[in-house]
């Protein structure tokens, strides 16, 4: 059942001829059948001269503020969020010593209880 399948000899194909024969003779009908004529392409509109020199970015001292509110929440968010992470393996890691303290008190001394 688990054992490949393998053609008698006189039947596999030679590895220079294929099973699947190649098409010839197919004729594909047009994509649409409107008649038109390809339409002319439009000349390009010239390239305008170099734009003039500014700086990529313009900072106000409003948007400075924002940006500055900003990066502020931010870290303020990644850090509650790391801080709650911490916190939680280490209440984790308490509790997983605390079970163990116990185990072990319960079967180092079955007799005393």
């Amino acid at each position: 059942m688990f054992t490949p399948k393998i053609p008698p000899p006189d039947t596999a194909p030679t590895p220079g001829t294929s099973l699947v024969q190649p098409l010839t003779g197919l004729v594909h009908p047009p994509a649409c059948t409107c008649h038109h004529t390809p339409s002319v392409v439009p000349a390009q509109a010239p390239v305008p001269a170099a734009p003039v020199a500014r700086p990529a970015v313009q900072l106000t001292p409003g948007s400075l503020l924002v940006v500055a509110a900003g990066g502020t929440a931010m870290v303020l968010v990644v850090g509650t969020v790391l801080v709650s992470m911490l916190l939680a393996t280490a209440i984790t890691a308490a509790s997983v010593a605390v079970c163990a303290v116990v185990l072990r008190s319960l079967l180092n001394r079955p007799n005393n209880r």
